[in-house]
Parts: structure tokens; C-alpha cells; sequence
């Protein structure tokens, strides 16, 4: 599944699977969901569902273009949780190297 750094005890890691996603979506606007959920770890359906979420919180704006869907991102818009809602999505991916603000 998703790739951690050998040798660590556990499977966890420091970002969320939605996270995870938002960078796929990132660094490949036109990623189909099944190659987002094998880089993230995690099945075609849960990929699904966690670019809904994005859609539908606005962080991400999903067009169709012919048989494929091309993803837009809204790097303005603030993390969501109490601890980090001061910050943007957009520092968060430009950070990990996957966008420029």
C-alpha cells in the first residue's frame, strides 16, 4: 500500500489520507482515481469518496474533459482543523513541494 520510510515502528504517518490526495492532485491536476489510490495506499472507492470531500468542502474543483475528470485546486482556502485553520492549503502544498503560492 502507501509507501512510509523503512524502518519505523507502525504505519503511521503525519498527514492524512486527505492530504495525501490533495498532493496527488497537486503535482498531477489530471490523475485518474485509481492511480491516486495506489499512490496513497488506499482502495479506488476511499480515493473516491476523499475527492468528493475536497469537492464538496471547495478545496478542489473537478471538470469533466471527455472521458476524464481534471482537478483544480483552491490553495487560498484554510486547513480545516482548529490548530491549523490559520494557515492555507496552499502553504501546506508548498511546503511539501507541490505547489507554489
Amino acid at each position: 500500500m502507501g509507501d512510509t520510510v523503512k524502518g519505523q515502528r507502525g504505519s503511521w504517518t503525519f498527514l492524512t489520507n486527505h492530504a495525501h490526495v490533495l498532493v496527488c492532485i497537486a503535482r498531477e491536476p489530471d490523475m485518474r482515481g485509481r492511480d491516486i489510490a495506489v499512490r496513497v495506499g488506499i482502495t479506488e472507492r476511499a480515493a473516491q469518496s476523499i475527492i468528493a470531500d475536497l469537492v464538496e468542502g471547495g478545496y478542489v474543483i473537478r471538470t469533466r474533459h471527455g472521458r476524464r475528470n481534471h482537478y483544480a485546486l483552491c490553495p487560498e482556502l484554510p486547513l480545516r482543523h482548529v490548530l491549523e485553520r490559520d494557515h492555507t492549503i496552499g502553504e501546506l502544498l508548498s511546503v511539501l513541494g507541490s505547489v507554489r503560492v
